[in-house]
């Protein structure tokens, strides 16, 4: 785990923060090197899919030139949704560096799950809470300008 990465998942949350997005951000690491970033965009762009997550493997995808993210690691500032992570273990993405854990114990139950080795895919090496602190004030100071609005 790398502070660096963290606070440059953070920088990206800030920016969706900025355009009243939900501020989530993530960024994408392979040998020791940002290969992508990004953060929620769902309202700005009316995607349902439009996580930061899915953005940022999309990118990394396009970087590398491939869908095999292998030897990647995730920095996010909250842990993934089940789609995000779907899609993260679908990608093979080693390591997922999480500064929150999600407050919904069910969510976190289906995601441990899905990051379980399988027939198909490796397993997911998930650590999470890792700057929960940071991430909980963020979160707080956006759904609390959301309430004002």
């Amino acid at each position: 785990m790398n502070t660096e990465f963290m606070n440059e998942a953070f920088k990206y949350a800030k920016m969706a923060f900025d355009i009243d997005e939900v501020p989530i951000g993530a960024v994408i690491v392979k040998d020791n090197h940002i290969i992508s970033s990004s953060y929620n965009k769902k309202e700005s762009s009316n995607c349902c899919t439009a996580h930061a997550e899915m953005l940022a493997i999309e990118e990394a995808s396009k970087a590398l030139n491939n869908w095999r993210l292998e030897d990647c690691d995730i920095y996010v500032t909250l842990d993934p949704c089940p789609m995000c992570a779907s899609a993260i273990k679908q990608a093979r993405i080693k390591n997922v560096y999480s500064a929150l854990s999600n407050s919904d114990s069910t969510n976190t139950e289906i995601i441990k799950k899905i990051f379980e080795a399988d027939n198909t895919n490796p397993g997911v090496n998930f650590i999470s809470n890792i700057e929960p602190t940071k991430s909980q004030i963020i979160l707080n100071k956006f759904f609390k300008k959301q309430r004002n609005n």
